[in-house]
Formats: structure tokens, sequence, C-alpha cells
């Protein structure tokens, strides 16, 4: 059915967004560049993009509300619908899912009574799977507004949504304090953490994501595990390495010895050229 053009917002609350979407549009050379901010600004007063807010993005940059429901709906960290206090995502992608992200997700919503993207009766948790959390290294992560929880376990998911309906203090494992969903759309649409202490909480990369960074550079760990290129003499690596023979079943990386193959093994020539197709 066709719907009815969208309420307007309150004069006060219309005033207020307007002041603050003059500053995010401030920040562009066009304005309809400072789309994105705008719905995480009305996201932040209604706790999801609602129809009236698409209309107030609309009117303001010049859009159509074709234009900005296009891209309300392709990014997923805007709601269609209103939301709990805290959006609870589980990742459930291949690494996370392996380590016990299916087994959390599952958890979780039997224990909260709710299925994928829905909200609890109280209104304070909406629980949601996510695809990756881009933290593969403490797997499996489960997010609270865009807070990291890492190296969850079933158990300790389910004291952490215990936790924030109960209204308890709950501190992420890196970032900044935790808070509400509305705040924490604020703050994506660019404006300023004002809790004190919360922009210096930020944190840092974890342990696991600072070894990863060491062998990249080359750097020497303790024990390293070190492949020997397939002439049997070690280039580079530690001292103590331990260098290992791979056996004929293992795969090597790309970074060991070229492997011998029909272009480069004289025993094996390719053969001429064939013409593109054949």
């Amino acid at each position: 059915m066709p719907q009815l053009p969208a309420p307007a917002y309150p004069a006060d609350v219309r005033a207020r967004l307007d002041a603050d979407a003059k500053e995010v549009i401030a920040r562009y050379p066009g304005s309809r560049s400072a789309l994105l901010p705008l719905l995480h600004l009305v996201q932040s007063e209604e706790g999801y993009v609602s129809r009236t807010g698409m209309a107030f993005c609309a009117e303001t940059l010049d859009l159509t509300t074709a234009e900005v429901t296009a891209v309300a709906t392709f990014y997923s960290m805007y709601r269609r619908k209103p939301g709990g206090d805290y959006q609870v995502g589980v990742c459930t992608n291949t690494l996370c899912a392996v380590m016990g992200g299916d087994a959390i997700f599952d958890t979780l919503k039997e224990h909260l009574g709710v299925g994928n993207n829905e909200t609890t009766d109280d209104g304070k948790v909406t629980l949601e799977h996510i695809e990756c959390n881009a933290a593969c290294d403490f797997a499996p992560v489960v997010m609270v507004n865009w807070e990291f929880f890492d190296n969850q376990t079933p158990e300790s998911a389910t004291q952490l949504v215990d936790d924030l309906i109960a209204g308890r203090t709950v501190e992420p494992t890196r970032g900044a304090p935790l808070c509400s969903y509305k705040e924490t759309a604020r703050i994506l649409a660019g404006f300023p953490d004002e809790r004190p202490g919360a922009v210096e909480a930020t944190g840092g990369a974890g342990p696991a994501s600072l070894v990863g960074l060491r062998l990249a550079k080359g750097e020497a760990l303790p024990k390293a595990r070190v492949v020997s290129p397939r002439d049997g003499q070690p280039k580079d690596g530690p001292p103590d390495a331990q260098v290992h023979d791979p056996s004929p079943t293992e795969r090597l990386s790309s970074h060991d010895a070229p492997q011998q193959t029909s272009a480069s093994d004289p025993e094996f020539p390719a053969g001429p050229a064939a013409e593109e197709g054949e």
C-alpha cells in the first residue's frame, strides 16, 4: 500500500538537527558527500534511520528520497527499524565460526529469546550476526555498539548480555568505554566524544596483532619456525630458528623458493607458446 508522507520532526528537534547538519556539511567540498554522516546523525536521534530521517537528509542535501534510501539500505550499520540500546554483533565468519562464534550466536539466541536482528522485549539488546569484525587474531569476537570484546566463549558472552540488561558497567577488551547505540551513532557522525577519558582510552593493537606485525617486518621471534628453501640452505631467519624440511605433501607459501614449473624447469619445457584462446 502507498505510504503517507513521513511525519516531520518536532520543531525543537528539527532546529537542533539543522544546526548539527550545517556543521557536518561544512566539512565537505560538496554537500552530498555529507550523506553518510547525516544518516548517522538522524540515527542518533531515533536509534534507527526512519522515513522521517531519510526525508530530512534528502531535503537538507537536495537529494531525492530514493537516493537517500539507496544508501541507507546498502550499509549494514544503518538500522531500518527500532532496536535496542546495545547492538550485540557476533562474528560468524569462517575463523570466528571455527573458534566458537556459531556456538556463541546460538547460545545468545536461546538465552535472549530472539533471532537474528531482533530485540529483547525490554529494548536493551539487539542481536545480530556479523560477517567479519576485522579482529581474526582475537577470535571469536563479539562487538557491542562497535566496541570489541575479544576471545569470547558462550559463557562469557552470556554474562556480557546479562550485565548489559542489568545496567552493570561493562568494559570492552580494548577501545573506548561503552556507550549507548545513539551516542555511538553521534560519534560516527563526526562529533567529538566528550566523555572524560574516552579519547585517551582508544587502545591499540593486542599481542596477537603485534606478533603478526613483527613477522611481517621480518623480525626475529623466539623459537621461530622457518621453512627452508628447496636448496636446503636457510637464507634468512634468527640463528636459533627451528629449521623445518617440508615433506612432499606439505604446501609451502609463496614466500619460499620458486617451485620448478614447466616454464622454468629445463627437463619439462613449456613448448611453443599458443595463440590466445587456444
